[in-house]
C-alpha cells in the first residue's frame, strides 16, 4: 500500500529512546543466553537429561532470535530511503513473526524427542542435572529482568521476552525433574516435563505469530476501532460532514497510522480543519501520523463524479453506514 505522506513530521522521539535502550537490553540478554547455552548443552549430554538438552535447544534458538531482534532494532534506527519510504520499522514485526515460527519448530521437536524417550527410557544423572538446571534458571531470570524493563508494546521485545520465558520455564522444569529423579529414580518425569513446557511455549508462540501477522496484514490495531474513530471526528471536528475511505494500521505494533477522506462543509477552511482532525487523532486515539484528504462536494474517487450508492473499488475497508 502506498500512502502518500504530504510533508508530515514524524514525532518519534519517545520511540527512538525506547529503541536504543531495548537494543542494549536485547544484546545483554543475547550474550547471557549464548554463554550459558554451551554449559547447558554439555550438561545435558553428560547427564543424559532431555530436559536440559531441550532447554539448551531453546537457548540456541534464543541466541539466534535475540541476535535477529537486536539487528531489527539496529535496522529500525536507519532513516527511510527512496525505495523504503517508511524506513525499516517493520523489520521488527517480521522478526517477531519469524521468532514465533522458530519457537513452534523447536517445541514440536522436543515433543517428538520426549515421545522417543518415553518409549525407550534412558538413564539420567540427577545430581549434576540439578546443578546445571539451577545455574540455568539464575541466568534466565537475569535475562528476563533485563528484557522486562523494555517497551512492552513492541512486538519485537515481546518476541525476545517470550524466548527467554521459554528458557526460564525449561530450567524450572529441569530442576523439578532432577529433584524427582534424585528422590525416586523415576526418569520418565524428564521427558514428561519437557512436553509440558513445550505445550506452554506453543500457545504463547501462536499468540505472538497471530499479532505479528495482523500487523503485517495492516489490520486495525486491537486497541482502536476505525468506525468509532471516524464517527468521533464527524462529531467533534467542526466543518466535517463525513469521513470515509478510512484505513487505520500499525507500522510495528506500536506506531499507529491512518489515511482518510474528510468531506467538508462548503466555506470551511480546509487547512484548519485538516489540522484539527490530525490533532484529534493524535490526542484522543494515539495516531501520530495521518494523511487526510479534504473534499468538497463529490469524492474525488467516486465513479463518474457521482457519489450515490457506489462502493469505491479500491477501498479495502467497508464503510460504516455512509453513502457517498
Amino acid at each position: 500500500m502506498a500512502h502518500g505522506s504530504q510533508g508530515h513530521d514524524h514525532s518519534h522521539g519517545a520511540g527512538h529512546v525506547h529503541g536504543s535502550t531495548d537494543k542494549k537490553r536485547v544484546l545483554v540478554a543475547a550474550c547471557l543466553t549464548a554463554g550459558f547455552m554451551v554449559v547447558e548443552a554439555l550438561g545435558g549430554l553428560f547427564t543424559g537429561s532431555l530436559a536440559l538438552l531441550a532447554d539448551a535447544g531453546h537457548m540456541l534458538a534464543d541466541c539466534i532470535a535475540l541476535g535477529l531482534a537486536w539487528y531489527a532494532f539496529h535496522l529500525a534506527g536507519r532513516p527511510a530511503t527512496v525505495r523504503l519510504t517508511y524506513g525499516f520499522g517493520r523489520v521488527k514485526t517480521l522478526v517477531a513473526y519469524t521468532n514465533g515460527i522458530a519457537i513452534f519448530a523447536i517445541a514440536l521437536w522436543i515433543i517428538y524427542e520426549a515421545w522417543e524417550r518415553l518409549l525407550t527410557p534412558a538413564p539420567v544423572l540427577g545430581g549434576p542435572m540439578l546443578v546445571v538446571a539451577i545455574a540455568g534458571l539464575l541466568v534466565n531470570i537475569g535475562s528476563f529482568f533485563v528484557l522486562h524493563g523494555g517497551d512492552r508494546d513492541s512486538l519485537n521485545m515481546r518476541g525476545a521476552i517470550l524466548h527467554v520465558l521459554g528458557d526460564l520455564l525449561g530450567s524450572a522444569a529441569a530442576i523439578i525433574a532432577a529433584l524427582v529423579i534424585l528422590a525416586t529414580g523415576w526418569t520418565p518425569i524428564d521427558p514428561i516435563l519437557s512436553v509440558l513446557v513445550s505445550l506452554l511455549i506453543l500457545s504463547t508462540a501462536w499468540s505472538l505469530m497471530r499479532e505479528a501477522a495482523h500487523v503485517l496484514l495492516e489490520g486495525v490495531p486491537a486497541s482502536l476501532d476505525r468506525d468509532l474513530i471516524a464517527r468521533d471526528i464527524e462529531g467533534t471536528v467542526k466543518g466535517v460532514r463525513e469521513v470515509h475511505h478510512m484505513h487505520v494500521w500499525s507500522l510495528d505494533g506500536s506506531s499507529n497510522m491512518a489515511t482518510l477522506h474528510a468531506c467538508l462543509n462548503d466555506g470551511v477552511d480546509a487547512h484548519k480543519t485538516v489540522s484539527a482532525i490530525k490533532k484529534r487523532l493524535a490526542a484522543e486515539h494515539g495516531i501520530a501520523h495521518a494523511t487526510v484528504e479534504p473534499e468538497f462536494g463529490h469524492c474525488a474517487d467516486s465513479h463518474d463524479g457521482h457519489d450515490g450508492e457506489h462502493d469505491h473499488a479500491h477501498d479495502a475497508a467497508p464503510h460504516h453506514g455512509h453513502h457517498h
